[in-house]
């Protein structure tokens, strides 16, 4: 049954390791090869962003020299989605278009943190030094409680999006509850019309860094995600930005555009991850959104590493569904990972056909589907599950 109501997905703006827009993701996916560097950070493999002619969607160079990468794939993404939606250059809509942002707390500054740490050990009053340092030398627009909502910021002045602006932070449990507040807003009669994503450049060492720290990252040359997980798991980092345009329905027709998929539903939570738990949390979703039976195959976001990660498997093995572990394509892209295995969702039902298996232990799915589960497990803390149906 549809309703007015229903949020519907007119616009999808992803770039990543396989390429710009729609057609070229699901040409990847469809014939799929890996696109990794192995080299770069070695021992660490990642999948890096694809070539992009920024001036398309940024075409001032001044925009782009001010932003960071993972603000530029941000704006690029948005921008690809606005065009999607037949939304571009449309001043009376962008005006009371809405945005939810997912975005992390950006890049660090290496020069300034290599000449601190160089210095720190030297001072008369470390702690002194440190604070004095890190006010002066880092600059105003990188105070790192502001930076998250920079994107936004671009994002409004390069497109001119500039109804309500929110701004989560929270790795991938932020790109999902970028989405479903974004759907909640909508299915109340809050808003009408709104872009939600978000971005993440991997090709930097402090988010190697990070993530190595943690024991989280796969080490050597690339494997699927069914693969890395027997050999003892981790994950492989990924360039990524995804920006959807939601809309009502019934906004959707006043305008004159054909939805590419329904978003029937999206539910995340969290919780300490002690055995069972993050198993049962996806059990609870899923059945929440109609159990097995609304969907015909899963998308998978798990990334393969972490103690998460053989639960999830056997649980989605359980579910007797197809699953697609779409990591093994794009790798772990945090904040746009949930919103970027959605957008995928949606193109695959907009033309009717899952994409094949991309690893041998995944099972082909025969026919169109009837719906796709989209889940999500964020690496320390998040899990969440959206049901995408057709339009």
């Amino acid at each position: 049954m549809t309703s007015n109501r229903d949020p519907v997905i007119t616009g999808i703006g992803l770039i990543s390791c396989l390429g710009e827009g729609e057609a070229a993701h699901l040409a990847a996916l469809d014939d799929f090869t890996p696109v990794v560097d192995e080299t770069t950070f070695a021992p660490y493999p990642v999948h890096p962003m694809t070539a992009l002619t920024l001036d398309t969607q940024i075409p001032k160079r001044g925009d782009q020299r001010q932003m960071e990468p993972w603000q530029r794939y941000g704006v690029y993404a948005a921008g690809l989605a606005l065009d999607s939606a037949h939304a571009k250059g449309d001043a009376a809509l962008l005006e009371r278009m809405d945005m939810i942002v997912a975005a992390g707390g950006g890049e660090r500054d290496y020069a300034v943190d290599a000449a601190i740490l160089a210095a720190l050990p030297k001072a008369d009053d470390p702690d002194l030094y440190l604070n004095e340092h890190l006010l002066a030398d880092i600059r105003p627009t990188l105070f790192l409680a502001q930076l998250s909502n920079l994107l936004a910021g671009n994002i409004s002045i390069v497109h001119g999006v500039i109804g309500s602006s929110r701004t989560f932070m929270g790795e991938e449990a932020a790109g999902a509850d970028a989405l479903h507040v974004a759907c909640a807003r909508i299915e109340a009669g809050q808003s009408e019309i709104c872009l939600a994503g978000g971005s993440f450049n991997a090709q930097r060492p402090d988010a190697f860094l990070h993530n190595a720290m943690g024991h989280a990252l796969w080490r050597g040359p690339f494997a699927p995600v069914r693969a890395r997980e027997a050999a003892g798991g981790g994950c492989i980092l990924g360039s990524a930005g995804c920006f959807l345009v939601i809309e009502s329905r019934a906004h959707a027709d006043g305008r004159g555009v054909t939805p590419k998929a329904r978003i029937a539903g999206v539910r995340s939570d969290r919780c300490n991850r002690a055995p069972g738990e993050a198993a049962a949390i996806m059990a609870r979703q899923i059945e929440a959104l109609g159990g097995a039976a609304a969907a015909s195959a899963v998308i998978s976001g798990n990334g393969g590493g972490g103690p998460v990660a053989s639960e999830d498997h056997a649980f989605l093995d359980a579910l007797g569904l197809p699953v697609r572990s779409i990591n093994t394509a794009i790798g772990s892209t945090v904040e746009p990972s949930f919103p970027a295995a959605v957008a995928i969702a949606a193109m695959s039902l907009a033309r009717g056909r899952l994409f094949p298996p991309l690893e041998p232990a995944e099972a082909p799915l025969d026919g169109p589907p009837l719906g796709l589960f989209v889940t999500s497990r964020g690496l320390w803390r998040g899990e969440a599950t959206a049901l995408v149906v057709p339009a």
